[in-house]
């Protein structure tokens, strides 16, 4: 019943509407070698979350400029690692049936615009809307994001879908007011095996 009340849909991007969980790994994974922090600890909260938030967890007390410093190293580890970047399954489906439907879209990402640009190109995928951590100044959990992504598709965040893969965005998006839809096993208002479960759902509204 949550998606008939859907205006517009809001995607996260990593490990949502793009495949690209291992690029993200392996940066965060060389970052916290040359940080000489652990690996595994970085990787169990860095998804979904800006680099800023996981550099002041994994880095306590560390203060500007070398704050920024470390963030901005582990986004250019991950600019040109684009060779198994692609559109999660069903990516195409769900878009193809959001234009079908008249839905304005949009994808909010906590990456930078750069790597958002680099990812959702290799991708295929060219959304009307894109926010990004440059765009505001509270990252996921905080629900900026999402609610700018509503403002500038002139709806209301109570009518929006958001997408997510992570817990960090999920919170996000209830925060926002906004119905979820979750993915890899996590609890939203809609729970997803995957995008082409999203579009036959988004489907079938249309004709209820």
């Amino acid at each position: 019943m949550e998606l008939l009340q859907v205006r517009a849909v809001l995607f996260d991007m990593d490990g949502t509407l793009v495949t690209s969980d291992e690029a993200v790994e392996r940066a965060w994974t060389t970052w916290a070698h040359e940080y000489g922090v652990d690996a595994t600890a970085v990787l169990a909260i860095a998804h979904g979350s800006p680099a800023e938030s996981t550099v002041d967890r994994m880095l306590p007390g560390i203060e500007e400029p070398a704050r920024s410093k470390a963030a901005n190293r582990q986004l250019e580890l991950q600019y040109d690692d684009l060779s198994d970047v692609s559109a999660a399954p069903g990516a195409a489906e769900v878009l193809a049936t959001i234009k079908q439907l008249g839905l304005p879209w949009a994808v909010v990402t906590s990456a930078d615009r750069q790597l958002a640009k680099a990812r959702l190109g290799a991708a295929g995928i060219d959304p009307p809307v894109l926010v990004t951590v440059e765009d505001i100044s509270k990252g996921k959990p905080d629900p900026e994001g999402y609610l700018r992504a509503a403002e500038l598709l002139e709806t209301s965040p109570t009518s929006c879908l958001v997408v997510e893969d992570a817990e960090v965005g999920l919170q996000a998006g209830r925060a926002a007011g906004a119905i979820t839809a979750a993915l890899k096993g996590l609890s939203g208002d809609v729970n997803l095996t995957d995008l082409h479960q999203l579009a036959a759902l988004l489907d079938q509204r249309a004709h209820e």
